[in-house]
């Protein structure tokens, strides 16, 4: 009963409706979608509730959402949203275009990317699992390290993604993450992977560029993955 629909030229023959003929479907699909987009488009502008440290620099067009707070040194791009109840800390990154939801945090100096969108929920630059054995007892260990996420990375909602011990925990270019995945301190992954929901990366693991992990996929530490892999 659909009035038009999205086919290749293949099955046109068979189409009793009106029709966009492509090459591929569901890329076309993906782009139309946006047509139709009914989530809500956040005006420039800081809500009187919000708390933002004087030292903090917001560039053109930024919303900042109620009850939200940038630390001192934050430097949030143009057209960023961040959006209710989300904390940036101090000399934190967000790149122009970003999109932050409701309550997603985002500790000290990590560094977000250009038209990144972070899903609610999501903790970016927690400590990392450090601990050193002592006698029956265990020894913090300092995560001094940041996390750098590139542009274009997509992060489902109550996803976490720890600090480096050292140096930094990496988040390639166009990276997607679903729902509720761990990546732990000093993991980096390529540009261009895509991880599904309860995905795990334990700490000091590299996994290339174009890989694809399936949902509840757990990776050990200190291992390297190359590009192109698909992990069921």
């Amino acid at each position: 009963r659909a009035t038009a629909v999205i086919i290749t030229e293949a099955l046109l023959p068979r189409c009793p409706c009106n029709a966009l003929v492509v090459d591929n479907p569901y890329l076309a699909y993906a782009k139309v979608s946006h047509l139709f987009d009914r989530a809500p488009k956040p005006a420039p502008g800081v809500h009187p509730s919000a708390v933002v440290d004087p030292a903090a620099r917001l560039g053109t067009g930024v919303h900042v959402g109620p009850l939200a707070v940038i630390e001192a040194g934050a430097d949030i791009g143009d057209g960023a949203v961040i959006g209710a109840q989300c904390f940036v800390g101090a000399d934190t990154r967000i790149g122009a275009g970003a999109v932050l939801w409701p309550n997603v945090t985002i500790y000290h100096g990590v560094t977000v990317g250009q038209r990144t969108i972070i899903h609610a929920g999501v903790v970016v630059g927690a400590d990392g699992f450090g601990f050193a054995p002592s006698r029956g007892k265990w020894e913090k260990i300092a995560q001094v390290g940041g996390v750098v996420i590139g542009d274009d990375v997509e992060i489902g909602a109550l996803t976490t993604i720890d600090r480096g011990a050292i140096g930094d925990t990496v988040i390639g270019n166009g990276v997607i993450l679903d729902d509720q995945v761990h990546i732990a301190h000093n993991v980096s992954v390529g540009d261009y992977t895509a991880m599904a929901g309860k995905a795990g990366i334990s700490g000091s693991t590299t996994v290339g560029k174009h890989c694809l992990i399936s949902g509840m996929a757990g990776l050990v530490g200190h291992i390297d993955i190359c590009d192109n892999v698909q992990i069921s």
